[in-house]
C-alpha cells in the first residue's frame, strides 16, 4: 500500500491547479494499477512500446502522457490514444503529430520543450526557434495538433538558486508565447515542470504539471 499513501500524501500538499503525472516507466502493471486504485488517473512513459503495452493492459480511462524524447516514425504507434506529448522539440515532429492526429480522427494535445538547463543533454527549442515554428504557414495549417504549453527540465543540481532561475526563465517563455500567439486561448495554460528532486521549487516558480517517478513508487529499477 505505500504507492497509494505516497499518491495520496502528495496529492494532499499540491496547490489547486497543479496537476501530478506519475511517472511510471519501468515500473510493472500492478504499480500502476496501485497508484489507479488511490484515485491517481495520469501517468508518464517514456517509450513507445512499454506505452503501447501499458495502454492495451491497464484501464481505458488512464490518461497517458509521452514524456520521453519522440522520434518521429514512433508518433504512429501512441497517436491513437495518447493524453499529452510533452517533448516537442522540432517542426517536423509536429508535422508528423499532426498527420498521425488526421489519420486517427483526432486532436493530439502537445508541449513545446525548451532547452532551459546549463547540460547539453537535454533536448529542447529556444524561444526564437519555437516563434518560427509558431509563425509559420506551416504551423497554421495544422489542424490535428493543439499546443497546450510549455515543458522543460532544471539542471541536476545541488544549486536551488539556479533551478529557480532556469524554471523562472520556462515561466517567461510561456508568458511570451502566450502573449504573442494565445492571447485568446484559455487551453495554453500548462507549464510542465518539476520532477521527483525539485517539484516543490518548480510549483513555487509556476509550474502546473510536475512529473514525480520515485517519490511515489521508489527507485527506478533497470532491467
Amino acid at each position: 500500500m505505500e504507492i497509494a499513501e505516497n499518491i495520496v500524501k502528495l496529492k494532499s500538499e499540491l496547490p489547486e491547479g497543479v496537476q501530478l503525472v506519475a511517472v511510471s516507466k519501468t515500473k510493472p502493471n500492478d504499480n500502476i494499477l496501485e497508484a489507479y486504485e488511490a484515485g491517481q488517473r495520469a501517468f508518464g512513459e517514456n517509450k513507445v512500446q512499454e506505452l503501447v503495452r501499458k495502454y492495451e493492459d491497464l484501464p481505458k480511462d488512464i490518461e497517458w502522457h509521452f514524456i520521453g524524447h519522440l522520434q518521429t516514425n514512433k508518433v504512429k504507434y501512441i497517436a491513437p490514444f495518447v493524453d499529452l506529448i510533452h517533448g516537442v522539440d522540432s517542426q517536423k515532429l509536429l508535422k508528423t503529430i499532426d498527420k498521425e492526429g488526421e489519420k486517427n480522427n483526432r486532436i493530439i494535445s502537445c508541449l513545446l520543450q525548451f532547452h532551459v538547463a546549463e547540460e547539453e543533454t537535454k533536448f529542447g527549442l529556444d524561444l526564437s526557434e519555437a516563434r518560427t515554428i509558431l509563425s509559420s504557414v506551416e504551423f497554421s495549417g495544422m489542424k490535428s495538433v493543439a499546443i497546450r504549453g510549455v515543458m522543460g527540465m532544471a539542471t541536476y543540481t545541488d544549486d536551488e538558486a539556479q533551478i529557480r532561475r532556469e524554471f523562472r526563465q520556462l515561466k517567461n517563455i510561456f508568458n511570451q508565447i502566450k502573449v504573442e500567439f494565445f492571447g485568446d486561448d484559455d487551453s495554453f495554460s500548462e507549464i510542465s515542470m518539476g520532477m521527483s528532486g525539485d517539484y516543490q521549487l518548480a510549483i513555487e516558480e509556476g509550474s502546473t504539471m510536475i512529473r514525480v517517478g520515485s517519490l511515489l513508487f521508489g527507485e527506478r529499477k533497470y532491467s
